[in-house]
């Protein structure tokens, strides 16, 4: 009788980690198919150039990087349009009176505007603002996360951390 119960537990022992592995080997090939999915969509986006930056981080170029989430800064892009709504800590090389920098927000009929694939998406754009000139490069993995950074004739350069999403309507 107690062969016959362990027999019974050793058979349910080798069911239960044979349907267990099955499982896992099923939620990974879902999370590779998702991954493709994703990877799919974020190329589809950025190639239809029309998408958001989402900051999350700014790196000034001196000093330490401040947490941006839940602010609202953003880069919207389109094919006709990019509108920054970003904020800017770091040098000015123009002559801006004291609190009326508006940080680094313009926008503009995009110029050069460049989606590219290697390891990363890279995106490049360059926008004529009513004062200065805006250069936008952003670095995009596949899973969406993207540094991007914006340079000026009167400014520093800035890099920021976030994410790329669909343009909410």
């Amino acid at each position: 009788m107690i062969m016959k119960v362990n027999n019974i537990l050793f058979i349910a022992l080798v069911c239960f980690i044979l349907g267990n592995a099955s499982a896992q080997e099923k939620n990974i090939k879902t999370n590779t198919e998702q991954e493709t999915v994703d990877t799919s969509s974020i190329g589809n986006l950025l190639n239809s150039k029309t998408f958001e930056f989402i900051a999350n981080t700014v790196f000034p170029i001196t000093g330490s990087p401040k947490n941006l989430v839940g602010s609202g800064y953003s880069v919207t892009f389109s094919p006709e349009m990019i509108i920054s709504n970003m904020p800017f800590y770091g040098r000015a090389y123009s002559g801006m009176a004291l609190g009326r920098d508006k940080g680094m927000r313009f926008q503009g009929k995009p110029e050069n505007f460049i989606v590219e694939k290697n390891n990363e998406y890279q995106v490049k754009a360059s926008v004529n603002g009513e004062s200065d000139t805006y250069s936008i490069s952003i670095s995009v993995s596949s899973s969406g996360f993207a540094t991007l950074a914006i340079s000026s004739n009167d400014r520093g350069v800035i890099s920021y951390q976030g994410e790329i999403v669909k343009v909410q309507k």
